[in-house]
């Protein structure tokens, strides 16, 4: 499970960004120098904005080992599956339980105190007889998956599995499997598991597009290593950016849910009343209640579907960071006199930076340039462009209208793969 730690003042759209994590090698010394100003004033902007958003990861739920040492009365509710059985939570654990599995994986990591305590300096000052620190350390971690396949195909987060050297599934039923790693992809969080078993039970996948907030929500997975539990609750909302969430890195539009999930939720379906996985649980805001996040399965259907067949996901990216524009920061923007663009436009995506030799700088695209189109779509957030690029297959046309100077220009961009050093 990932925790994001967020302190927003107001709107938190800092750099939101379609390529966050360029690779620094296409940074080059001049031009880097180049943005410097700009970057420093629009920085100043921003932290005038009070924006601030500072993510962290938590893996699912790990230990350290040494190896050395409701509807109102005026508006009745119009879900059947409730209204027809009271009891529909037991009704749908009954029917999906089976399919949700314990995941189990461990890792091998560098024990950051050896180098201390093995330094020769250290030993001369302290004496030979300090205790002898392994330089490497076992990690443990929980998490959770749900079948998706009667022939042991299993969903999951990329982060309950990435890095790791064994991976054990344990199904409800006490069955354990060793696990392989068909794919995973960090950039959305999925991640594919497959078991050598058949004749398993399956879930069903239901469409995340047809959600609508305030509707029954359940979780069920293995928080704390707590197995096959069961909590319930409602959608409190859909279409949260990455940004919003904390996490800007990561291309997803979640669901909200105030049903309780916690660390060892990770992979975890969300279901509906009909017991249809909706979402994969993934992350919760730190020092909250209240708030968990889940990756759509319509987004999750897309990825796996890659996942199986290659083993990897080609995302396409531009070279770009950029931030909504509203009439807040256009006056803070216009009203700096250091400020070394102007803005006319209080609508659109602004251009913050553009990547050396990344498609948006082959393309044309400068700092200061606004997107008001992107496929003849009007593009009104940073969330909207990054989903037009999403939608774009690496090495066709996105077409851009941008506003340079109170010009109208057209634009036709070429996205390329994502590198994979780049997340």
């Amino acid at each position: 499970m990932k925790i994001v730690n967020q302190d927003f003042e107001h709107d938190p759209h800092p750099l939101a960004d379609v390529d966050s994590n360029l690779p620094t090698s296409q940074l080059d010394q001049s031009q880097q120098n180049t943005w410097k100003k700009p970057l420093t004033y629009l920085g100043l902007i921003l932290a005038g904005a009070g924006i601030t958003v500072a993510s962290l990861r938590l893996q699912p739920h790990f230990q350290v080992l040494q190896p050395s040492l409701p509807a109102t009365a005026s508006q009745p509710s119009v879900n059947l599956a409730t209204d027809s059985n009271p009891n529909f939570i037991t009704a749908v654990v009954n029917q999906v339980g089976s399919a949700v599995v314990r995941i189990d994986s461990t890792r091998t990591i560098k024990n950051p105190n050896a180098a201390i305590f093995n330094d020769p300096l250290i030993q001369q000052f302290f004496g030979y007889n300090l205790p002898k620190v392994p330089s490497q350390e076992i990690e443990r971690g929980i998490g959770s998956g749900f079948i998706i396949d009667s022939n042991g195909e299993i969903l999951t987060n990329a982060h309950v599995v990435n890095g790791a050297d064994t991976v054990s599934v344990t199904l409800k039923d006490g069955r354990s499997f060793k696990g392989k790693v068909m794919g995973a992809d960090p950039v959305t969080d999925v991640a594919v598991v497959r078991i050598q078993a058949d004749n398993l039970s399956a879930v069903k996948l239901g469409d995340s597009n047809k959600l609508q907030p305030g509707a029954w929500a359940i979780a069920i997975g293995n928080p704390l290593g707590l197995d096959n539990t069961v909590t319930h609750g409602i959608i409190s909302a859909t279409g949260r950016s990455s940004t919003q969430v904390g996490m800007p890195n990561e291309r997803v539009d979640y669901i909200q849910t105030d049903a309780p999930i916690n660390p060892g939720n990770s992979g975890g379906p969300l279901l509906n009343a009909s017991g249809q996985v909706i979402g994969i649980n993934t992350a919760i805001i730190q020092n909250s209640q209240g708030l968990g996040f889940a990756i759509p399965i319509n987004t999750a259907k897309k990825i796996t579907t890659q996942l199986i067949t290659t083993g990897k996901v080609t995302h396409p990216y531009l070279g770009i960071q950029m931030l909504t524009l509203t009439p807040e920061v256009k006056e803070q923007i216009n009203s700096d006199p250091n400020s070394p663009i102007t803005v006319e436009e209080s609508q659109g995506v602004l251009i913050v930076k553009v990547a050396p030799k990344s498609p948006a700088n082959t393309g044309g695209i400068r700092a200061g340039d606004v997107i008001v189109k992107a496929n003849n779509q009007t593009i009104t957030n940073a969330e909207e462009l990054q989903q037009a690029v999403e939608n774009t297959s690496a090495g066709n046309n996105l077409q851009l209208k941008i506003l340079r100077n109170g010009e109208t220009l057209n634009l036709n961009l070429r996205p390329k793969v994502l590198p994979a050093n780049a997340k």
